[in-house]
């Protein structure tokens, strides 16, 4: 049988190995400061169509020169790219 030790190293690198090679493994305050700061991007795209007075965005997709002029949060935020784990997860839940 494999020792506790043993069957952590082995889980940790099965789920390294199931990552892109240049991904990046986030810990502790690392990982908490990167999801904060995520969120806080996300909610500061959308903060400023929200209300009566919200405002409307121009959204220009990158591969074409059409553009889009929209106040809606889940059309912005499903016309971005984002990297970070945190923001990803917003993004979904908006869908």
């Amino acid at each position: 049988p494999l020792s506790s030790q043993t069957a952590s190293i082995t889980n940790t690198m099965a789920t390294e190995a199931v990552l892109n090679p240049e991904a990046e493994v986030n810990k502790g305050e690392d990982a908490r400061m990167s999801s904060f700061v995520g969120a806080i991007a996300i909610a500061d795209l959308v903060k400023s169509t929200l209300g009566p007075k919200g405002m409307d965005k121009i959204l220009q997709s990158m591969g074409s020169t059409g553009i889009t002029v929209t106040n809606d949060g889940a059309t912005i935020l499903q016309s971005i790219v984002v990297d970070n784990a945190a923001a990803k997860v917003l993004i979904n839940i908006a869908k």
